[in-house]
């Protein structure tokens, strides 16, 4: 399994050493891809957070993603990123101070024993959802209009699993809720079986849930421990917190190595 970390200044995946930026002394950093560092400085020295956005944005429609997405994805996760932390840059909290960015580091690391999962699955990308092409909206209405569901209050789950190369390559995407080890699964319901693992536990603000979870991602890619993932499976936690999904909060479990 590769594990694969973000340029902290455009947020690209940097999956090859030839992606990398470069020191002054020719060595090479996982910080920073080469577009945006070279030779130990910034390409683009007094570019400013919003004017990624829109450069990254340009790059985003040239790929086929919808402008609006593209620009709304990118602004919630770019002020995640080392580079603009460090100039205490964020479009969003200047335009709204009362709306904070998670950080961009865990709120707790938790041990849990194995999960079984049951719910409707799919195999998708990071590309695939970012271009407006993705399947994981649609997953949350096929699980909605199953007559099989839990009450409305029990925890519902969104799990990746089954990583290709990390966050750069397919994963299995699976919205279903905790059922027991010997429980029947219901007609077109898949299953999830989640080894016992340790999670770092990132939570989001709360606001509407279209806002948080790529807020929350977004801390999670920009987190400078993405050595320690395992990548044996994660997901997002919806409780109570998340019955209204335009106040809603969200607990993102990114399983890591050791116990902690």
């Amino acid at each position: 399994m590769m594990n694969v970390t973000v340029c902290q200044s455009c947020g690209m995946p940097l999956t090859s050493t030839d992606q990398f930026g470069t020191e002054m002394d020719g060595s090479t950093t996982r910080n920073y891809c080469i577009y945006c560092y070279k030779d130990g400085k910034f390409e683009q020295p007094h570019m400013s957070l919003e004017g990624m956005v829109e450069m990254c944005t340009t790059i985003l429609r040239e790929e086929g993603m919808d402008e609006e997405s593209a620009r709304s994805m990118l602004r919630n996760q770019l002020p995640h990123l080392k580079r603009w932390q460090q100039a205490g840059m964020s479009p969003t909290t200047k335009a709204n101070p009362e709306k904070s960015i998670p950080p961009s580091e865990p709120v707790r690391y938790v041990t849990l024993p194995g999960k079984r999962l049951a719910g409707v699955s799919a195999r998708t990308t990071n590309a695939i959802e970012m271009s407006g092409q993705g399947c994981i909206g649609a997953l949350w209405g096929r699980y909605f209009a199953s007559e099989s569901l839990p009450a409305p209050e029990a925890p519902r789950y969104g799990c990746y699993t089954d990583y290709v190369d990390g966050i750069a390559g397919e994963y299995t995407i699976l919205i279903g809720h905790e059922v027991g080890e010997n429980e029947t699964l219901p007609a077109g319901f898949d299953e999830v079986q989640l080894p016992p693992a340790t999670y770092a536990v990132f939570t989001s603000r709360t606001g509407p849930m279209v806002e948080v979870v790529s807020e929350v991602w977004g801390a999670v890619w920009a987190w400078n421990q993405q050595s320690d993932r395992t990548f044996t499976g994660d997901f997002e936690y919806y409780d109570e917190r998340s019955l209204n999904p335009q106040h809603t909060q969200v607990d993102v479990y990114i399983a890591v190595k050791g116990q902690r």
